[in-house]
């Protein structure tokens, strides 16, 4: 049987190298969204080219979307005059994006069961430490989106922990992003199930509720490289860009380990809840002297998503090769990659914390720039409601 990945794709006009890694129970997303996408009609030429089934987006994305074009101008105009504040207006541009994009990739969902044809929005990345106004917020979007193929993507700080609970617990599926260890991406996966243990306490349906833990893995790389450069052993050089994909591979082990193995989950399963797949995110190389698809070949294996920006989506069509499962049976290696790293003098779990930090940062940056760009009245920051 074909992996659910690639379901519903016609082979026959995809790029082989594309087919291949969709073959291998990898789920091609796009990293990437605009309104220019849509009209355009390039995303729907990805998907019948790139074996593309589902789409991410961030604040990044969404700020250079509508500050780099005049797609969005004549909207804009309009919600202006309406005397649309500048939360209001950016709101109304970005789920119009993402409802469209469900819409496209409607027959990847039905055709997945669910599981692909996804499009996700990031709740206000302000909101990153406040549990309470995240969930208010994800529940806001998931509402006036109003798609069964939609994930809100709740960020895995301490505070988004509880708050991917709470969400996911009200029947809403999401993407948690910046998860930046594997150490993390265990707390990110008990709250889902705990999430998923409440949903079905007050009776949802757990067969209509999906998640993703997105791992950012070239990021890791980037910080991890500039350490061990500084200093500048022969061991330490000998370590470079190993770590972003031995952090995977840890955290594709513990996936198996807990939705494969343990009772708490098969339990859930009965319900017809499904499991928390690993995406891998940040995979556009960082480094030119790296392959350009580093992070994509090496990283194949089946129940995965890989988030993929053009660029690299387009390197990997023209001269990608995929060899099957390059993860299974590698964690006792990765272990020991991390651990050689730390032997050197880097404090990876320091690491961590500065790309969580960081992440958040950058997403809010990003997201306040988009404000200000707004010609309209500013207003502070919407809370969100939880109101039935």
């Amino acid at each position: 049987m074909a992996p659910a990945a690639a379901e519903g794709i016609d082979h026959m006009t995809q790029n082989p190298a594309l087919a291949a890694l969709s073959e291998a129970g990898v789920s091609v997303w796009l990293d990437d969204l605009s309104r220019n996408r849509l009209i355009s009609g390039n995303l729907q030429h990805l998907i019948d080219t790139r074996s593309v089934v589902g789409v991410t987006t961030n604040p990044s994305i969404f700020q250079r979307a509508i500050s780099g074009g005049d797609d969005y101008n004549r909207q804009v105009a309009i919600l202006v005059h309406q005397g649309a504040d500048a939360e209001t207006a950016i709101r109304t541009l970005v789920t119009d994006d993402v409802r469209h994009a469900c819409d496209v990739l409607h027959p990847q969902w039905a055709a997945s069961g669910g599981v692909d044809g996804r499009v996700s929005i990031e709740v206000d990345p302000r909101l990153a430490h406040d549990a309470d106004k995240t969930v208010c917020q994800a529940v806001e979007l998931w509402k006036i989106v109003d798609r069964p193929n939609l994930f809100i993507k709740i960020p895995a700080t301490p505070a988004g922990l509880s708050a991917i609970t709470a969400t996911v617990a009200q029947g809403i599926s999401v993407n948690v992003t910046l998860i930046f260890s594997a150490e993390r991406h265990r707390q990110v996966m008990d709250a889902y199930l705990a999430g998923l243990e409440s949903a079905q306490e007050v009776g949802h349906d757990l067969a209509r509720i999906h998640s993703v833990a997105s791992l950012f893995v070239s990021r890791v790389d980037t910080e991890i490289d500039w350490r061990l450069e500084a200093i500048d052993t022969e061991a330490a050089l000998a370590l470079r860009g190993q770590a972003g994909i031995a952090n995977a591979r840890l955290v594709y082990a513990a996936f198996q380990q807990v939705f494969q193995n343990e009772q708490r989950y098969a339990a859930l399963s009965y319900g017809g809840a499904h499991a928390q797949r690993p995406l891998w995110a940040s995979t556009g190389v960082k480094n030119p002297a790296y392959p350009d698809t580093k992070y994509i070949t090496a990283l194949v294996a089946p129940q995965t998503v890989s988030t993929i920006p053009e660029k690299t989506l387009e390197a990997l069509a023209d001269h990608g090769v995929i060899n099957g499962d390059t993860i299974s049976g590698t964690a006792a290696t990765a272990q020991t990659v991390l651990d050689n790293i730390g032997a050197v003098g880097v404090d990876v779990r320091d690491v961590f914390r500065l790309l969580e930090h960081d992440g958040v940062a950058k997403f809010e940056a990003a997201w306040r720039k988009l404000l200000d760009s707004y010609p309209g009245p500013a207003h502070p920051l919407s809370e969100g409601t939880c109101d039935d």
